[in-house]
């Protein structure tokens, strides 16, 4: 049986202290538990607080972005080694306000897909359709799209290293979610496909994240599918109680 992961992705928000605070207050609440893996994604400036924080617990530490580059002039930019330097396990890719906002391609999260797992980070790669897309019955050619070409020339020795976010962009901070039964669907259109570029094996192994409006109330339907193994948390995961009550809602 695949263990739930829940990520906490606190996009552009906190500061130092309440980083710090935040990550604190989700270690005490697990208490050492570790029957749902656990990430908290701060802000770059925040990744070293947080990784103090979170040191000697159970809780992973993960970034919300990287350049494939590992130096270089590229102003403004963080390399995979250096998210490593500071503690960080994992790195989200993909996600949707970056491709939708900041234009990035699929060849470009692709490049960072490949990057980050070479250099030993485990990668979070998001994909998920638009609101035009789902009216125009284009999910699963949007899922196909974004999932086979973010992983071009990845190793199937990769695949353990790997996590799939669904997040469904019309249900990202609007209030609005996918139904247990369409999250079920993507996730299991995203496994049979992964399954397809790998193997059955690694496809049954393979985490699938649900993220778009999951809160407290929602979390435990949602993460009974059969597909669904767990949600990475926007606003949700801005408060303790609020994100320790979905991660609990993983334990099965």
């Amino acid at each position: 049986m695949r263990k739930k992961f829940v990520a906490a992705n606190w996009k552009m928000y906190t500061n130092r202290v309440g980083a710090q605070q935040l990550a604190a207050d989700v270690v005490k609440g697990l208490a050492g538990d570790d029957r749902v893996t656990v990430a908290l994604c701060p802000p770059f400036p925040y990744l070293a607080f947080v990784a103090d924080a979170v040191k000697g617990s159970k809780v992973v530490l993960g970034a919300q972005n990287m350049y494939p580059d590992k130096e270089g002039a590229f102003t403004g930019e963080v390399s995979p080694t250096m998210l490593l330097d500071v503690g960080c396990t994992h790195v989200i890719l993909g996600h949707s306000e970056r491709r939708h906002k900041l234009g990035e391609s699929d060849w470009f999260i692709n490049q960072k897909v490949r990057s980050a797992l070479a250099a030993g980070l485990q990668v979070i790669l998001c994909v998920g359709e638009t609101l035009d897309e789902r009216k125009s019955n284009q999910t699963d050619a949007v899922l196909d799209r974004q999932l086979t070409q973010g992983l071009v020339d990845v190793a199937a020795a990769d695949t353990p290293r790997l996590v799939v976010a669904y997040e469904p962009v019309w249900a990202i901070g609007t209030g609005h979610n996918a139904t247990p039964e369409q999250a079920q669907e993507a996730h299991a259109f995203l496994r049979r496909r992964f399954g397809q570029i790998f193997s059955e094996k690694a496809a049954v192994a393979l985490p699938i994240q649900y993220g778009g409006s999951v809160k407290p109330d929602n979390a435990a339907i949602l993460f009974a599918q059969p597909d669904v193994d767990g949600g990475l948390i926007g606003g949700a995961s801005l408060k303790a109680d609020s994100f320790l009550a979905i991660v609990r809602a993983g334990i099965s």
